[in-house]
């Protein structure tokens, strides 16, 4: 069984590009538009990993984060957050908030692919 992957992002482009990369690496893929539709999807099936944008309308990616590292059933999801700010204070308040990895917009693929086929290798050990 395919370990499976919430894209979380406001931006349709990097949505469904991102949707396109973990499906063609072999992922199961989901999708959500904002942070309330995020908490929404793992209530419904818990990913083995989610893709997370920061600034998002509704619930933005740090609160999302907290609210998983809070829930003893997600505790152990991985998380990757994204964002285009890349100043060592957001990233520092992403994984104090429980991020496993951060990543910078614009990113590449192969670099987006690596970091989560490397946790996710971490968990399914």
């Amino acid at each position: 069984m395919p370990a499976s992957v919430l894209v979380v992002d406001d931006e349709a482009n990097i949505l469904l590009s991102l949707e396109f990369l973990m499906k063609k690496a072999g992922y199961d893929v989901r999708i959500a538009r904002d942070g309330e539709e995020a908490l929404a999807e793992i209530e419904k099936a818990r990913p083995d990993l989610v893709l997370l944008d920061v600034m998002m309308p509704k619930r933005n990616g740090f609160d999302v984060c907290e609210i998983i590292r809070a829930n003893p059933k997600w505790r152990d999801m991985r998380v990757i957050m994204l964002t285009a700010k890349g100043r060592d204070v957001e990233r520092e308040k992403g994984m104090a908030v429980g991020a496993d990895d951060y990543i910078t917009k614009p990113f590449a693929s192969r670099d987006v692919l690596d970091r989560v086929s490397g946790l996710l290798a971490a968990v399914h050990r």
